[in-house]
């Protein structure tokens, strides 16, 4: 019997934009949670009650929104000019979670990553993260820190400096397995670096691009038991922090179908790391 106390729930990254498919497909295999795209739940801004009529049809409630920048490559935390809009952007997404039932925000750093970030530029996307989770836990959101590969908070000491500078009271952390390692660090220490602070995750498989044999076509992520991941250690990690929040199952591409995709996926965590989903 698994002593994993979370529970979980399947991305729709892998259906693109067939979000009424996603939440047939994703009820069908046995999911009671999805994180569904920002940009559809943003389409019953006016009537979230609505989408989450919409999810709990499907026998589904809503774990997270990913929010961040709103201009995405465009945009980062570490610029003054981008500060107000993404302090608004995040704040009408944590309106959206609140309203259907949910208080998990995943902020997703920006930016087009040619460098490291300066600590002058992390200083200033500190001050905003800290913004939008003083405003976001006000409406009861916990905003979460997502470091992720190719942005502005990408390497470990990226994350120590924005995790020093950030209010640990209403700023948390949304580890990702698979961008912690292809950063270089590894998924279960920084889980416990940051136990205090771990409030959702996103559990993913990373393709190992160092085998030989390795088909250059293949997505940069992969389907859980088919990466280089250690899923077991992180798992085991979560287990000693005694988490019980969400892990959400993130595949962004696939050479299978989306429902073979996720049904891969759901298969390993009940076979492999024996934590049941269909329940």
């Amino acid at each position: 019997m698994s002593l994993f106390k979370g529970r979980i729930a399947a991305h729709t990254i892998t259906w693109g934009q067939a979000h009424f498919k996603a939440l047939e497909e994703v009820s069908r295999l046995g999911f009671t949670g999805i994180e569904p795209w920002a940009s559809f739940a943003l389409q019953y801004e006016e009537s979230p009650e609505q989408l989450q009529e919409l999810m709990a049809g499907y026998g589904l409630e809503m774990t997270a929104l990913y929010g961040g920048t709103a201009g995405g490559q465009q945009q980062k935390f570490g610029n003054t000019a981008n500060t107000s809009s993404i302090i608004d952007y995040n704040v009408r997404l944590a309106k959206i979670i609140a309203k259907c039932g949910a208080d998990i925000l995943v902020l997703g750093p920006g930016g087009t990553r040619d460098q490291p970030s300066s600590l002058e530029e992390l200083k200033v996307a500190a001050a905003t993260m800290n913004e939008v989770a003083k405003r976001t836990y006000a409406l009861g959101v916990k905003t979460c820190v997502h470091p992720h590969l190719w942005t502005e908070l990408q390497d470990e000491k990226e994350i120590e400096i924005v995790m020093s500078l950030t209010d640990p009271r209403v700023v948390y952390l949304a580890p990702d397995s698979a961008h912690l390692l292809g950063a270089g660090m590894d998924p279960a220490s920084i889980i416990r670096t940051y136990q205090d602070r771990v409030a959702y995750v996103h559990l993913k498989d990373l393709t190992d691009r160092s085998a030989a044999t390795l088909d250059t076509q293949l997505p940069h992520f992969c389907e859980l038991g088919k990466g280089s991941v250690d899923l077991h250690a992180t798992i085991e990690a979560l287990n000693e922090i005694d988490y019980s929040g969400w892990m959400t199952l993130e595949v962004d591409e696939s050479l299978n179908s989306p429902y073979n995709t996720m049904e891969i996926c759901r298969d390993y965590v009940e076979d492999h790391l024996k934590i049941p989903v269909r329940i």
